[in-house]
């Protein structure tokens, strides 16, 4: 009877995780969403971080691991506190400093952290290691730090507001223990009535192992997605720009220098019709920017289409557009020292940025 539980739960896991294809890779936001948060004010970072919190799988999994068979408010509170502070101090501490670290690579941690968690509930340890398993409110002190890095890397997206920075990443970060409250209210209530019920014992074991599973699914899926990273970056380069021969600078049409100040960002958009072609280049002298080259379709601003995104101290090359609207560049310094582009263009268009 029992072998009959383990193999329905590793089924039920298996159907699980193969729901959860689309979730693994869900990364980056939209210029619409980037407005909405200036738009809204610090408030809109505290309902972010909340929404965020209750969409994050891999960290409610991991806060669900943790109070699986936890039954007294001390413990709850022990351990909950353990990961709360954990993934706190990075959260501020890395985007404070500007600290960005790759996604994919974060992620997969985090999924990993999910899956030692799970192992730790069934005991793993001791039953299939044969040692005693490390103190759990160390390594959850631990495994939170690394899950505030991932909150970081959202964060980060953000067009975060250098005159009120900290308060941005505090309001953030307490709409994170907000968001994590209403999850763990939900997850005690199922446990505590579960508890109650003779299926317990075999709910127990399908939902850690289950867990298990999920974590080395979305770790999978998200080292795939880093080993596909420079590719990605490659075809979008190949498909969509080409390289171009050095030009003097009386051929270029415009030439321009815009200022970008320390832990800020800017967009400039040119407006162009469809199939015309944009000739451009840009450098900053050495410091390296976060850029995302893009076009947004006239009346349809929500449905951007971005042409090369990277991280680079400058870029050059051409896109012939692919419709009629805004085409142009999102760029963004995390230095502490104001940035100046120089930006060469050519083509048939209207500068916006007068």
């Amino acid at each position: 009877m029992f072998n009959i539980r383990i193999s329905r739960t590793v089924m039920f896991a298996l159907l699980c995780a193969a729901l959860l294809p689309g979730l693994a890779l869900a990364h980056g936001m939209s210029e619409a969403e980037k407005q909405a948060i200036i738009d809204g004010g610090n408030m809109s970072y505290l309902w972010l971080g909340a929404t965020h919190m209750l969409s994050g799988y891999d960290h409610l999994a991991f806060v669900f691991g943790i109070i699986f068979f936890l039954t007294s408010f001390r413990d709850i509170a022990k351990y909950v506190t353990a990961f709360t502070l954990g993934h706190s101090v990075t959260l501020i501490f890395a985007t404070y400093q500007g600290i960005q670290l790759n996604y994919f690579l974060i992620d997969a941690v985090i999924a990993l952290s999910v899956c030692y968690i799970a192992f730790s509930n069934l005991d793993g340890f001791r039953k299939y290691l044969n040692v005693r398993p490390p103190n759990m409110v160390a390594m959850i002190t631990g495994l939170g730090l690394i899950h505030g890095f991932g909150l970081s890397t959202r964060l980060q997206e953000l067009p975060l507001n250098v005159d009120a920075l900290l308060l941005n990443i505090v309001t953030f970060n307490l709409g994170i223990e907000l968001g994590q409250l209403m999850a763990l209210v939900v997850m005690l209530l199922v446990i505590n009535v579960w508890r109650k019920r003779e299926s317990f014992q075999p709910f127990s074991l399908m939902a850690n192992y289950s867990l298990i599973l999920l974590g080395a699914f979305l770790f999978f899926m998200q080292m795939h997605g880093y080993s596909h990273l420079d590719d990605k970056k490659t075809s979008v380069a190949e498909t969509q720009e080409v390289a171009l021969p050095a030009k003097a600078d009386t051929e270029w049409r415009n030439t321009l220098e815009l200022t970008l100040p320390a832990r800020g960002e800017m967009e400039y958009k040119l407006k162009m019709a469809q199939g015309k072609t944009l000739e451009y280049q840009w450098q900053t002298g050495g410091t390296e920017l976060f850029f995302d080259f893009h076009g947004e379709p006239t009346g349809d601003a929500d449905n951007f289409q971005s042409y090369r995104a990277s991280s680079s101290d400058s870029a050059s090359g051409a896109v012939e557009t692919p419709f009629a609207g805004t085409h142009g560049w999102y760029w963004k310094n995390d230095s502490n020292s104001a940035v100046t582009i120089a930006l060469k263009l050519r083509g048939d268009y209207e500068l916006l940025n007068k």
